[in-house]
């Protein structure tokens, strides 16, 4: 079996098994405690923390622990407002955060606070001048993650942090990505990460805040971590978060060159191997080991599972693995394909091996796939000289599907009107015809769902 979704969580580095059970005798008593064992646990927890801010580029004084990477978001993203409550209640992020932030800027929001959501390019990078231009005497903080979860660009967060630094305005880079291999650049204010991102135990996150950024803990006071993160510390897993950290970090620069070799070959050889795929994300400012791509006429669910039999663990941002049945929020920023996708992220240590076998297992999975997708046949009618597709009631890929096999029954200049109200066909409509060289002409309401018109140029 082949784990392919480092990105989501990574396998617990070596050192951090060996960090956790070396701890476990030591680090149970109250960090807090000024007998034996208590001094012991402050020892280690005082390692640990000045191991994780060399890391992070901070002091130690400078940097708490959190229970999670999203406990880190929360935490810091509340403190940082309310600090700032005097400035103003406005916060900026980016259309492509992980859900943390998304989540604490809609509470925001709902609390009576306004977001500016920046938008990204078909890359997934976000314009610093857009950031700058976002920046209002109101603004209490900005947030950027520094690369993303789902693509693996990576964020010009020092130019972004620059702006926000001369507007007076805290910037929060989350880091959960990134961390593990290398340190930030940039002069920001606040940063986030989970261990379990780099091969550190889950439940261990980490929150930095620097010297004079306004800060304003919320919630019921605690004495510990600087009030930011209530409750007692799991030291065995901090200590071998931090170990692991420093272990991955000795390790990052000779696998950033092999795992980028490896991810290049992904992303020139899938489209040679399987048809109609579209290869998303920066293709140079992106981490070593992110590759993600979208295949038409393929179901996410099914392909996914049918990875999985071969013994390939992927990701997907398709809306056919969601529960909400949407497109995932970061591919729809960008504005690429989203059906059928599938994130690879190779974790510390894949062999050249393992990529070829599942360059061999792709083309049959994919082509299995849209096989058995093939059998639907669109409903279609004539009205007022275009071409209609009844695609009511039927999911991604099925209304991309049917849009393509009626496309060739119109005269080219002819247009097609596709009815679906499956929420994917928005954003997979007009990538279908951006791969097919055929014009999007727009989206107009319907009775029932959205129509989508579509011309023939070719």
């Amino acid at each position: 079996m082949s784990y392919f979704d480092a990105a989501s969580s990574a396998p617990l580095h070596p050192v951090a098994r060996q960090a956790l059970l070396a701890s476990l005798d030591e680090g149970w008593a109250d960090p807090a405690r000024l007998y034996r064992e208590g001094r012991r646990a402050r020892m280690l927890l005082d390692a640990a923390r000045e191991t994780a801010a060399e890391a992070v580029g901070c002091r130690a004084d400078e940097l708490s622990f959190t229970s999670s990477g999203t406990g880190a978001v929360h935490s810091g993203m509340a403190g940082a407002l309310a600090g700032r409550r005097r400035v103003g209640g406005h916060l900026i992020v980016s259309a492509v955060e992980h859900s943390s932030v998304l989540h604490a800027a809609d509470a925001h929001e709902a609390g009576g606070g306004t977001v500016t959501q920046v938008a990204v390019g078909r890359q997934g990078a976000v314009d610093p001048s857009e950031y700058a231009a976002a920046l209002r005497p109101d603004t209490a903080l900005a947030c950027l993650q520094s690369a993303n979860h789902e693509v693996g660009t990576v964020q010009p967060v020092a130019e972004v942090a620059e702006a926000c630094r001369a507007a007076g305005v805290p910037l929060l880079v989350d880091a959960a990505q990134s961390l593990g291999w290398g340190a930030v650049d940039g002069d920001w204010s606040l940063l986030t990460a989970g261990a379990h991102k780099w091969g550190g135990p889950a439940g261990v996150g980490l929150l930095a805040v620097r010297k004079g950024v306004r800060f304003a803990v919320q919630g019921p006071a605690d004495e510990r971590e600087s009030g930011r993160a209530a409750g007692f510390e799991n030291i065995p897993a901090i200590v071998a978060a931090a170990a692991s950290l420093r272990a991955v970090r000795a390790e990052a620069a000779q696998e950033a060159v092999r795992l980028r070799e490896l991810t290049a070959r992904i992303r020139a050889r899938v489209p040679e191997l399987v048809p109609d795929v579209e290869v998303v994300g920066d293709p140079e400012r992106r981490l070593p080991g992110i590759v993600t791509f979208s295949c038409l006429y393929v179901d996410g669910e099914t392909l996914l599972h049918e990875l999985d039999r071969a013994g390939f663990s992927v990701s997907s941002g398709s809306s056919c693995t969601s529960s909400t049945l949407t497109p995932s929020h970061v591919l729809r920023a960008m504005g690429v394909l989203s059906e059928g996708n599938v994130r690879i992220s190779l974790p510390m240590g894949t062999t050249e091996a393992d990529v070829e076998r599942f360059l061999e297992v792709l083309p049959g999975a994919v082509s299995g796939v849209r096989e058995k997708l093939g059998a639907p046949v669109p409903t279609t009618v004539r009205e007022e000289g275009a071409l209609v597709v009844d695609a009511l009631g039927k999911l991604c890929p099925l209304p991309v599907i049917e849009l393509a096999k009626v496309i060739g029954d119109v005269p080219v200049g002819g247009t097609v009107r596709v009815l679906a109200d499956d929420e994917a066909a928005r954003l997979d409509i007009p990538a279908w015809c951006a791969m097919r060289g055929q014009e999007y002409v727009g989206e107009e309401p319907a009775d029932r769902g959205s129509a989508y018109l579509v011309r023939r140029v070719s």
